[in-house]
């Protein structure tokens, strides 16, 4: 199971993080999120990941479930779902720790970049 969050900033814009080469679906966009880990909530799991990947502090009462994709396998044969939280409100400045590129999108911007299928399923429920 994967976790991932659509941050809003104030203008009502997504923080959207670009795939490194290397890694599956490399160079498309997509939710900044992870692996929920063995023992883990999935908020919990998300509160790590985006601290992890963009140093940023989450209080996980400020995770509102956005909703969830399935898409039965991922295209290596695994079965992939993603839950998506809403987030708003949190401590600190995006940055990416991993280097990938990150880009605050509206709706006019983020139905034109490249996303996974579960990304773009995601997004287009969002606005």
């Amino acid at each position: 199971m994967v976790v991932a969050a659509a941050i809003f900033d104030q203008d009502g814009r997504a923080l959207m993080q670009q795939r490194p080469r290397g890694k599956h679906h490399a160079g498309l966009w997509e939710f900044p999120g992870g692996k929920v880990e063995p023992g883990e909530t999935p908020q919990s799991a998300l509160v790590r990941e985006l601290a992890e990947e963009l140093e940023i502090v989450v209080d996980p009462a400020e995770l509102v479930p956005a909703g969830f994709a399935d898409n039965g396998e991922d295209g290596q044969g695994r079965p992939l779902v993603i839950l998506l939280y809403s987030l708003s409100r949190y401590d600190g400045v995006p940055r990416s720790t991993e280097g990938a590129e990150l880009a605050w999108h509206g709706p006019e911007t983020l139905h034109h970049l490249p996303l996974p299928p579960l990304d773009r399923f995601l997004a287009s429920r969002l606005f």
